[in-house]
């Protein structure tokens, strides 16, 4: 087999290249202001009957601001305008219901932020039962919370285990101190733990957890510590994501010094040091960066060729809609992405006058679906299948071999071509996201991207 040197992967742009993490596609800087409420409204009005869908709702906001966070939040102090965005919300849900087709159900339901637990009890109690008053659970469902161990408590975590709660999500980072410290984020080992154990106890089996390489400061020995301690914690599943520094952006993230940043050949060292440590300790592989048990559902779909890829990065939920409700939220159906006004006050002004706040997205087109499924599968399974195109896309087999080939000699011929046609090697896995952006017929976002490791 070819060998990849780390040469080689520097020259074919591993160390300098900015590209899209590709958890849609096309990304969300390519939406245009074209799709409107009614095609939001319209495309749920056509989801067939007794169908299995995604809901996210998304909680914009934190009582306190971390420095590399990138989401779209606010800080809040008071309790006041989380319960005025949570009877929008749940204005928001009774809308969807006026539109969504009779026995829909829910295979997800996903409460992300933000904080998500910043909510009281009475809120999350008032939430949950709207939700189901809208569509009830599918039979093997999953409803996961993004949780924060700081913001978390006994009363908090029962309401959401009776609301049917299966899957919890907890953001770690990092554990250094100085870290923390320097990232806005103190979050204590004995924090984190209580919060764990507190899941467990209501025998809530499915922990997530996000970790972060690339981070101010961050050596290869912290972050040996910090994965040792996260996996005495056993979590099911676990993102390994590259910090982005996108101060640009995201401009909370100023507060972080530029100059204390690993370079990228050390981003590759750091995040190769965690890879190592979780496949050492049994975890399958999952994608680019993710991790997991052997009986986790991730680990389940990656070996039956049913893994996909989402806003929330990958997912074993085979759903053909995502919606997404809650201010900037971004819903996905076959006919394309729709997503809502970014602002809580225009998103508010919009439910509260009894319409969707959908203010842009995208109507995918033929090609858009096949380079979608082509990206995905690379992202997923390290693997283009010529097969599985052809039969279900807008192609050729002849058009299909002719732009494998294309790519392969684009990256050297590190690449593997075989009948089924085209496969990601071991050693070349770190260029994933650039080899997929080979596939992208659009331009690179004047935006920026974060860095290829």
């Amino acid at each position: 087999m070819h060998m990849v040197a780390r040469t080689q992967l520097s020259r074919l742009g591993l160390f300098d290249a900015k590209v899209p993490r590709y958890t849609s596609y096309p990304t969300s800087p390519h939406f245009k202001n074209d799709v409107k409420p009614v095609d939001f409204s319209g495309w749920i009005e056509a989801i067939p009957e007794n169908a299995n869908i995604s809901l996210y709702l998304h909680v914009p906001f934190c009582r306190r601001l971390c420095w590399f966070c990138a989401c779209r939040t606010q800080g809040t102090a008071s309790a006041e305008p989380v319960t005025a965005y949570v009877e929008t919300l749940k204005d928001e849900l009774s809308l969807l219901k006026r539109h969504l087709p009779r026995g829909v159900r829910l295979s997800r339901l996903h409460w992300g932020g933000g904080t998500p637990t910043l909510l009281t009890p009475d809120h999350m109690r008032d939430l949950t039962a709207t939700v189901r008053e809208v569509a009830d659970f599918a039979e093997d469902y999953e409803f996961s919370v993004e949780i924060d161990p700081n913001e978390i408590d006994a009363a908090r975590l029962d309401v959401l285990f009776e609301g049917g709660m299966n899957r919890a999500s907890i953001g770690v980072q990092d554990f250094d101190p100085g870290i923390q410290k320097t990232i806005g984020r103190e979050q204590s080992f004995e924090t984190t733990k209580r919060a764990v154990d507190m899941i467990r106890e209501r025998s809530i089996q499915s922990l997530n957890a996000d970790i972060l390489y690339g981070l101010p400061d961050q050596t290869r020995s912290k972050i040996v510590d910090s994965v040792q301690k996260l996996l005495s914690l056993s979590p099911d599943r676990v993102a390994l994501y590259g910090y982005a520094h996108v101060p640009w952006m995201a401009k909370r993230q100023q507060m972080i010094p530029s100059d204390a940043l690993p370079r990228p050949d050390e981003r590759l060292d750091l995040f190769e040091t965690a890879r190592k440590l979780f496949v050492w300790d049994n975890y399958d592989e999952i994608g680019i960066d993710h991790f997991a048990t052997k009986s986790d559902g991730l680990s389940v779909a990656a070996r039956n060729g049913t893994l996909r890829r989402n806003f929330q990065g990958y997912t074993d939920d085979t759903s053909d809609v995502l919606v997404g409700l809650g201010a900037s939220s971004i819903s996905r159906f076959p006919q394309g992405y729709a997503q809502n006004a970014p602002g809580t006050s225009a998103y508010t002004k919009a439910i509260r006058a009894h319409e969707f706040s959908t203010v842009r997205g995208h109507s995918f087109t033929a090609q858009d679906k096949l380079r979608a499924r082509m990206i995905e599968m690379l992202m997923c399974d390290f693997r283009v299948d010529v097969a599985e195109l052809v039969a279900g896309y807008d192609t050729t087999e002849t058009e299909m071999r002719d732009l494998l080939k294309r790519t392969n000699d684009a990256f050297e011929n590190i690449l593997v071509l075989d009948d089924r046609g085209l496969f990601v090697p071991r050693e070349a896995r770190p260029l994933t996201r650039i080899i997929a952006r080979s596939f992208d017929t659009y331009e690179l976002s004047s935006a920026g991207h974060s860095s290829a490791i």
